[in-house]
Formats: structure tokens, C-alpha cells, sequence
């Protein structure tokens, strides 16, 4: 792992670009201003009721915030159709999900299903462009979230990150770069910004530049950070081709992974850290592995034509990996891993007894066939419409999974651990129609 910055970055208003300004000695570094509080934007209506109040902030504040008044209703507001969208993304506990369009940002609530605010950026002009926010990142459920710029109008710089502050309807701080920017990933404590070729880590508390690192060739920004308290995990694509590196914060390691021949196309970490789900461009396996060491622990098969993937998501007890592809089919396997056995343990059953190990058909000829028949195959499947960019994440629900379509669609469905097969479809909303509107 490479050495942090001996003396990080300073906070803005002075922007960070590609190459971190030169050390500071301690009597030139700026005062850190006092942190904003946060507010949750609102507890989970299923019965969690975790708020987030206790998350750090950015304490950076912007030197020209752009303060957006929240959207009005009726005939005023605007609802952009399904061409309109941007992006869309879950929160870290897949409780929510947001949307950023051409004319703003917005954020749902899974389960149950609703809106629960917007801003039309657009509206207010106050920037000097339009309103279009290519990355929107929320943190859990507080009022804190990261927005990019993006599409043919964006609302800010695409080379630029500005930390939104909900409570206040403005940007409190930023991050300047001399690139566009393809992802940003958040934690209580960590900013992650992901740029073509390089990663930079900030503290969130005060924006100050902590790592860096270099990648190859990201263009769709893939990058994924443990979010359990303590320790820090983060995955990123390898300098190599089919490789993930593992940057383990705590123990002060780096871990290189070489997971495919091919490109990694998508990939996950669990939140704990512990698991790492990817899956090559060719689409057709996905491979899990032990963070600690890199060893695969298991390859189940996705199908055995190429494929696009688009989401990887485990579940929260680990039993379950879910898969979004361009085929248009959600895939559910069963993991079959004992997560508390140590990293030169064999992958063990998974501990519910009740889930059968999925094949297909005529995979009792071994040693016949080709090894496509004797691929661990997915217990559950939902068919949508082939070719629609849907990301997929497990529901608060026992067995339910939720997507999120750039058609501007939501599911929630249902899977069987024990019988398998078709899921069953529990809602379905077009989230970007008025009349679906609260």
C-alpha cells in the first residue's frame, strides 16, 4: 500500500487537483473550521430506526454555496420522463435510492415505497448552467450527500465534487480536480474519489487528502468501501488487467487479487469487508473471494453467453449474491460460505440447511458435458426487459430484492431460499411519472 501523504492536503476552499499540492508545514496550514451538524433525513419507516445524527461532516465550506430551495408542488414541478436520468444509486444500507436526472437530484425510500424529496437545481440557474447531476452518493440516511455534475447541461463541473448539506439546501465544501470525475463513494469517515486513473481518499471531517492511488484505466469509476465502524476496506480496479487491489487501512496492507483473465467489468464488497464479488466482461461467471487473503472462496455462473453486468450486491447476512446484467434477468445465488472460518479454511455449506443447491438440467452426466453443466446456478431469477440498465440490492425484508431501472422503473420482489425459481413481484412503479408522485 503506498505511504499517506505526509502532510495531507488542506481543506477548501483551496480545490485539490490530480497532483496534491505540495506538503504544508504546520504553521501554514489553514485553521480547520468548526464541523456542520447533520440531521437524518429520516428514519426507516420498516422499523430501523437508525438515524445517522452521530455521522461526521464536512467542515469545509464552499466560498460560493448555491442555495436551492426545495421543489414546489402541483403543476410547477417538473418531472423529467425516463431519457431525463443521469444515474442511480443505493445508499450504503440499500434503504434508499437516489436518482440524479437532467434538472436535479432526488431520493426514495425502498420500502415502503415513496419519494422523499427533490431539488431542481435546474429551477434556480444560480450556477450559471443547467441542472444536470451526473453522480448523486448518499451517506446512509443523513443530510449529507456528494453530486457531480453531468450530461449535456450539468449543474456543476464534471471535474468537480461538491458536498451537499440538505439541512441548509447548499454546498458546504468541494473537491477540484483536473479530470473528470467517474465515481465517489462515502463512508462516516472517508471521502472516496474515483477519476480515470487515480483514487484519492479524504478524511470527511475536514477534507484533508490521505491516499492515493493509481488504477488502471476506470472509466466506469468502480471503486467500493467496507462501512462498518473501525477498520477500513476499500476495492479498487488492479494495475493489471482482470485484477482488484485490496487496500486494508488497519492492518496497513495492500492485497492484489487476480480475480479474471478478462477485464473486471463490476465488482462488490460486503459491508463488513470480508467478501469480494467480481465479474469479468465476459459476463457469464462471478467469483467471490476472502478479502483478508484473496482466495477464492466460490464461482457460481451467471449464464453461459456474454454479458454486461451491471450491480453486484450481498446480502446483510452474507447467505446471498445478487446479479443485475444486460440480459435483463436478476440472479440470486446461495453463498456457500462459512465467513467465520479463517482464510485457509475450504469454502463450507452455507448454515441453512433448507437452501438446495441449484443446477441445471442434466448436470448428473459429469465428466460428459461441459463444465457450463456443472456450474453452481442461481436459486431465484425476476426477468425484465433485455437491454434496460438495472442495479439491484436486497431488501430490509427477509428474502426480497429491490430494483432500480434507468428506464425510471422500481421492483421489490420476492425469492424462495427453498424452492427457488421465479420471484414474486410485490411492487412495481414508474418513479418518474406524476402520477406516481406522493
Amino acid at each position: 500500500m503506498a505511504t499517506p501523504a505526509t502532510e495531507p492536503a488542506p481543506p477548501n476552499p483551496n480545490p485539490v487537483s490530480d497532483d496534491p499540492p505540495p506538503p504544508q508545514t504546520e504553521e501554514e496550514a489553514p485553521e480547520s473550521p468548526p464541523p456542520a451538524s447533520t440531521t437524518s433525513i429520516e428514519s426507516t419507516p420498516s422499523g430501523d430506526k437508525e438515524s445517522d445524527n452521530d455521522s461526521q461532516s464536512v467542515s469545509s465550506a464552499s466560498s460560493t454555496p448555491a442555495a436551492v430551495a426545495a421543489a414546489g408542488g402541483g403543476a410547477e414541478r417538473h418531472f423529467p420522463a425516463a431519457k431525463d436520468l443521469l444515474h442511480i444509486s443505493f445508499n450504503q444500507d440499500y434503504g434508499c435510492f437516489a436518482a440524479g436526472t437532467k434538472s436535479g437530484f432526488r431520493i426514495y425510500n425502498c420500502d415502503p415505497f415513496r419519494e422523499i424529496f427533490r431539488r431542481d437545481l435546474a429551477a434556480e440557474g444560480d450556477s450559471g448552467g443547467g441542472g444536470g447531476i451526473g453522480v448523486v452518493e448518499m451517506l446512509f440516511r443523513c443530510n449529507i450527500l456528494a453530486l457531480v455534475g453531468g450530461g449535456d447541461n450539468p449543474h456543476y463541473p464534471p471535474n468537480k465534487v461538491m458536498i451537499w448539506d440538505d439541512h441548509q439546501s447548499r454546498c458546504i465544501g468541494e473537491l477540484s480536480f483536473r479530470s473528470p470525475v467517474r465515481g465517489v463513494c462515502l463512508r462516516r469517515d472517508r471521502i472516496i474519489v474515483v477519476l480515470e486513473n487515480k483514487i484519492f481518499v479524504y478524511n470527511f471531517s475536514d477534507l484533508k487528502l490521505v491516499h492515493q492511488i493509481e488504477t488502471a484505466p476506470n472509466p466506469k469509476g468502480l471503486c467500493a468501501v467496507s462501512q462498518q465502524p473501525g477498520s477500513i476496506v476499500l476495492v479498487c480496479p488492479g494495475a493489471q488487467k482482470g485484477q482488484v487491489r485490496v487496500e486494508h487501512y488497519g492492518a496497513r496492507k495492500t492485497k492484489f487479487i487476480n480475480a479474471h483473465a478478462s477485464r473486471v467489468a463490476c465488482f462488490a464488497l460486503s459491508m463488513d469487508g470480508r467478501l469480494i464479488a467480481t465479474a469479468s466482461t465476459k459476463g457469464t461467471l462471478v467469483r467471490i473471494f476472502n478479502a483478508a487473503e484473496g482466495n477464492l472462496l466460490q464461482e457460481v455462473r451467471r449464464g453461459a453467453d456474454r454479458a454486461e453486468i451491471y450491480s453486484l450486491a450481498f446480502s446483510n447476512n452474507l447467505q446471498y449474491l445478487a446479479v443485475s446484467s444486460d440480459k435483463g434477468t436478476i440472479h440470486v445465488f446461495n453463498l456457500k460460505i462459512n465467513v467465520g472460518s479463517t482464510a485457509n479454511d475450504k469454502p463450507l455449506p452455507a448454515p441453512d440447511p433448507e437452501v438446495p443447491h441449484m443446477s441445471p438440467p442434466l448436470s448428473f452426466i459429469k465428466g460428459v458435458l461441459p463444465k457450463y453443466f456443472h456450474s453452481e446456478w442461481s436459486v431465484a431469477q425476476f426477468r425484465l426487459h433485455e437491454g434496460e440498465h438495472y442495479i439491484v440490492a436486497f431488501g430490509h425484508e427477509k428474502n426480497t430484492v429491490a430494483v432500480v431501472g434507468m428506464d425510471g422503473s422500481f421492483y421489490r420482489c420476492q425469492f424462495d431460499p427453498v424452492n427457488g425459481g421465479e420471484m414474486l413481484q410485490l411492487e412495481c412503479y414508474s418513479f418518474l411519472k406524476p402520477s406516481d408522485q406522493p
